[in-house]
C-alpha cells in the first residue's frame, strides 16, 4: 500500500508541476509547448444558449418565443448573487483560489478512496468539473445521418469525457491545469456556473434561478443560493420540480434536497461565508420552489400574441436558410444552442387586429365543414411578413384537438405543410398582366357568351392542351360583350375565357412564376385553360407576394420574417435576404393596379369592403365552384393583405352556410378585409399608385366607367353577391369535364 500511494503521490506532484514529463513523456522544456495544447472548445467561452424570438409592440422589441437544446442563458461574474459563488466555492472546492487548476489535497483523498475501494474517485476541483462539463457538451452536439454510429459516436464520446478511468482523470487534470494558466479564477468559475447541468433541460446559474425560484441570478437568496449549489451535486435526483420524496411521508416532498442544501450552508459556515445565526435561520427554511417555465418553442408566441405560426414560420425559415448552417443538422444546432436574438418583421399590435378581425367572422370550428380561415400581410417592396393569422389555435403536438393544428394555412408544404387551396379569380390578374404585355389594352372589347369552349382552341407551347370541351359560367348576367377593364371589375369568367384563347397558357404561367407563384405543395403550375380562373392551389403568402409585386411598379420580393440576427456573443448572421426581381414591367404593373382599383368600388366586385377613405388601393376577390374556397386580396403600396376563408379539406359549399357576424362563407371575406383595410390605412397608409399606361389602357369606353377610383365613398355594392347560387349554375361539375379541370365561379 505505501509502495503504491507512493507512486501515485509523486505522479500527481509530477502531473501538478511538469505534466508533460510525467504523462507525455517529454523534457522538461517541452512542458510549456504542452500547457499550450489547449483544445479551442474549452475556452471559457460561451456554452450552449437559449435562442430568442423577438416582434414589435408599440415600437418595442418583445420576446415572443424561445428555442433550445439547453435552458441556459449566460450571464457574467457580477449579475451572480456572491451567495452563490461562496456557496460553490465552499462546497465543491474550499481550496479554489489557492490550487493551480486541480486540488491536490482532494485528489490524493481521490486516489486512497481508489486504492482502497477499486473504483477510481474523484477530488475534482471546480476547474476540472469545468472541463468535464465542456467535454460532456461537445459529446452532446454530436450528430450525424446514420442514427445508429452517431449512438455509438456520442457513448464513446461520453467514457472520454467522464468514464471511470485513470486515462480520463489524468487527461481531465492536464486540461485543467491549462485552462487555470490561461484565465483568472473568477473567469473559471463564472463559465463552471453557466454550464453546470440543473436537472432536466435547465442549465446554469441563470436558468436555473429562473426556472427555480422565478428570479434572476444576481438576485437569489442565501437559502435559493444553497439550494442550487445543492442540486448540481446530483441534479437527476435533486431537482426540486418534482418532489421525489412525496411518497415516503415527508412533508414537501424534498427531504434529499434539504439535506444536500443544509450540508452546504454547514460548509458555507465552516468557511466563513454566513454566521451561526445566517446558516440556523436558512436552515430552519423549509424547501419552497416557484418553478416558472421557460417554453421551448412557439407555445408561448401562441398563447401570448396569437402567433404561434408565425412563430413556426421563423423557426422554418432559419432551418432552410445555408447561412444557419451547411446542413440540417447545423442549422437546428444553431438555433438551439448559439443564443441567437432573431427580430422578426411581426407587427404585434396588427397581428391583434389581424386575429380580431379574422375571429370576428370565422370560427375555429363548425358542424359539417372542415372550416379554415387565414390572414397574411406583407410589405411591398421588402417582403417582410407583418402579420399571419388563422381561424385554429396553433399546437406543437401531433394530437390536435377540435379547432387546432400545426399546419399553418397561410404558409405552403414547405414553411407550414399546408397544401395551399384553389385561388379562383384572384388568379386573373396574371392573363390581365400578360394580356397588357402582349399589346393588349383595357378597353379593347370581347364577347362573354360563348361558354362552351374546345381546350384546342387554346394555345400553350410547352404543354399540349387539345382535346376536351371547358364549360365555363359567371356568376351573374352580363352584357354579350364588355371591355377588359370592366370584366375585370367584374370578375367575368367567360370574358376572360375569351382573352386567354387570345394569349399564350404557356405565357401567363411563366408571367405568374415571374410574380413569384408556385403551387403550395411544389409541383409544377397547371396550365390548362381553366387555369385561368384560378384551379392551381397557392398559399396565401404567395398570392400576396405576387400582388405585392404589383403594387411595387412590378418589382417582386421573397417573403421573410427576420430581420436581424444576432449570436449570443455579439456576432452576426445575415440570413439570406428576401431577392427581389422584376417581374413584369412598370407600365404592366401600374395598368393592372389602374384596373383593379375598380374592383373596390361601383359594381365592383369587393366594393362592401371598401373602407371608404382617401388611401388608393386596389382589390381581386376569388370564389370557386360553389364558394368551397373563398379569397380577397387588397393592397396600397405600403401593405399587400390577403384573405382566405375555404374548406380545409373537402368541398361542402359555403355559398349560403352561415358565419359569425351575419355573413356566410362567401361574404364573411369582405367583413375581414374591410376591417383590415380601415386599420392599415390608418397606421400604415400607402401612396400615389404605380402610374398606368395610357397605351395600356386605350381609348375609353362606356363599359369601363365603373372602374373609377377607390378614393371616397364606397359606392353600391350591386353586382358584388351573385344573384343566384353558383351551385345552381350552368357550369360543369368536374365528374362531367373530360379534362378533370374544375370549373371556377367569377366573383
Amino acid at each position: 500500500m505505501f509502495v503504491v500511494m507512493s507512486v501515485l503521490a509523486g505522479m500527481l506532484v509530477a502531473v501538478a508541476v511538469t505534466p508533460a514529463v510525467a504523462v507525455a513523456g517529454e523534457s522538461a522544456s517541452g512542458a510549456a509547448a504542452f500547457f499550450e495544447d489547449l483544445p479551442s472548445y474549452l475556452d471559457v467561452q460561451t456554452p450552449q444558449q437559449v435562442s430568442t424570438v423577438y416582434a414589435t409592440k408599440g415600437g418595442k422589441q418583445v420576446k415572443i418565443a424561445s428555442f433550445y437544446a439547453e435552458n441556459r442563458t449566460n450571464v457574467t461574474s457580477d449579475q451572480m448573487a456572491q451567495s452563490l459563488k461562496d456557496a460553490a466555492i465552499d462546497t465543491e472546492d474550499p481550496r479554489y483560489y489557492d490550487e493551480g487548476g486541480i486540488d491536490v489535497l482532494g485528489t490524493f483523498r481521490g486516489v486512497a478512496a481508489t486504492v482502497v475501494g477499486g473504483d477510481v474517485q474523484g477530488g475534482s476541483s471546480i476547474t476540472q468539473q469545468y472541463v468535464k462539463n465542456v467535454l460532456v457538451q461537445q459529446c452532446e452536439e454530436l450528430t450525424g445521418k446514420d442514427q445508429a454510429a452517431t449512438a455509438k459516436k456520442i457513448e464513446a464520446c461520453y467514457q472520454d469525457a467522464a468514464g471511470v478511468t485513470p486515462q480520463r482523470k489524468l487527461q481531465e487534470m492536464r486540461y485543467a491545469i491549462a485552462v487555470n494558466k490561461k484565465y483568472s479564477k473568477d473567469q473559471i468559475l463564472t463559465g463552471y456556473l453557466n454550464i453546470v447541468g440543473l436537472g432536466g433541460r435547465v442549465y446554469g446559474a441563470e436558468a436555473g434561478a429562473e426556472y427555480y425560484f422565478g428570479v434572476h441570478a444576481k438576485d437569489l437568496s442565501l437559502v435559493q443560493s444553497a439550494t442550487l449549489v445543492a442540486i448540481l451535486n446530483n441534479p437527476s435526483n435533486l431537482r426540486i420540480d418534482v418532489p421525489t420524496d412525496k411518497d415516503n411521508g415527508q412533508a414537501n416532498g424534498y427531504a434529499q434536497t434539504k439535506e444536500r442544501r443544509d450540508y452546504v450552508l454547514r460548509r458555507m459556515q465552516a468557511h466563513g461565508s454566513i454566521t451561526k445565526a445566517q446558516m440556523t435561520a436558512a436552515i430552519a427554511t423549509p424547501v419552497t420552489p416557484k418553478i416558472t417555465e421557460t417554453a421551448n418553442g412557439c407555445s408561448t408566441a401562441a398563447t401570448n400574441y396569437d402567433a404561434g405560426y408565425f412563430c413556426d414560420y421563423v423557426r422554418d425559415q432559419v432551418l432552410q436558410d445555408p447561412a444557419f448552417g451547411k446542413t440540417a443538422a447545423a442549422r437546428i444546432a444553431t438555433l438551439d444552442t448559439k443564443g441567437l436574438q432573431i427580430h422578426t418583421s411581426l407587427d404585434l399590435d396588427l397581428q391583434g387586429q389581424a386575429q380580431t378581425a379574422l375571429s370576428t367572422y370565422v370560427p375555429s370550428t363548425m358542424a359539417g365543414v372542415d372550416v379554415g380561415g387565414s390572414n397574411v400581410t406583407v410589405e411591398p417592396g421588402t417582403g417582410r411578413i407583418m402579420s399571419m393569422v388563422q381561424n385554429t389555435s396553433y399546437t406543437q403536438g401531433d394530437n390536435a384537438t377540435a379547432g387546432s393544428t400545426a399546419v399553418n394555412y397561410s404558409a405552403d408544404s414547405a414553411f407550414g405543410n399546408s397544401g395551399g387551396f384553389q385561388t379562383g379569380s384572384t388568379y386573373k390578374v396574371f392573363t390581365l398582366a400578360e394580356w397588357l404585355a402582349s399589346g393588349h389594352t383595357l378597353s379593347e372589347s370581347v364577347t362573354t357568351s360563348e361558354h362552351q369552349f374546345q381546350n384546342s382552341e387554346f394555345t400553350n407551347t410547352c404543354q399540349n392542351v387539345s382535346g376536351g370541351d371547358w364549360n365555363v359560367a359567371n356568376a351573374e348576367s352580363v352584357p354579350s360583350s364588355m371591355s377588359v377593364e370592366a370584366a375585370t371589375v367584374e370578375s367575368i369568367n367567360t370574358a376572360y375565357a375569351q382573352m386567354g384563347k387570345q394569349l399564350d397558357l404557356c405565357k401567363i404561367a411563366q408571367l405568374a412564376q415571374s410574380m413569384g407563384i408556385h403551387r403550395a405543395d411544389g409541383g409544377d403550375l397547371t396550365q390548362t385553360p381553366s387555369s385561368i380562373l384560378g384551379v392551381n392551389e397557392l398559399s396565401p403568402i404567395d398570392l400576396a407576394e405576387a400582388y405585392a409585386g404589383f403594387a411595387n411598379g412590378g418589382v417582386v420580393c421573397t417573403p421573410t420574417a427576420i430581420d436581424s440576427v444576432t449570436e449570443s456573443d455579439g456576432t452576426k448572421i445575415t440570413p439570406t435576404p428576401s431577392s427581389c426581381t422584376q417581374g413584369v414591367s412598370a407600365d404592366v404593373a401600374g395598368t393592372v393596379d389602374y384596373a383593379l382599383q375598380g374592383v373596390l368600388s361601383g359594381s365592383g366586385t369587393a366594393a362592401s369592403a371598401n373602407p371608404g377613405d382617401s388611401v388608393p388601393k386596389f382589390a381581386k376577390t376569388g370564389t370557386t365552384d360553389g364558394d368551397v374556397q373563398n379569397w380577397l386580396v387588397t393592397s396600397s403600396t405600403k401593405y399587400t393583405n390577403a384573405t382566405w376563408v375555404g374548406n380545409v379539406q373537402g368541398s361542402v359549399s359555403l355559398a349560403n352556410w352561415p358565419f359569425l357576424q351575419g355573413t356566410t362563407g362567401y361574404s364573411a371575406k369582405f367583413g375581414v378585409g374591410k376591417s383590415m383595410m380601415a386599420y392599415l390605412d390608418q397606421t400604415v397608409g400607402g401612396g400615389a399608385l404605380p402610374t398606368p399606361s395610357q397605351a395600356m389602357i386605350g381609348q375609353a369606353s362606356k363599359s369601363s366607367s365603373s372602374s373609377a377610383s377607390t378614393s371616397g365613398s364606397s359606392g353600391s355594392s350591386a353586382g358584388s353577391t351573385p344573384t343566384s347560387s353558383p351551385s345552381s349554375s350552368p357550369s360543369a361539375s368536374p365528374s362531367d369535364d373530360p379534362t378533370g379541370q374544375t370549373q371556377q365561379d367569377g366573383h
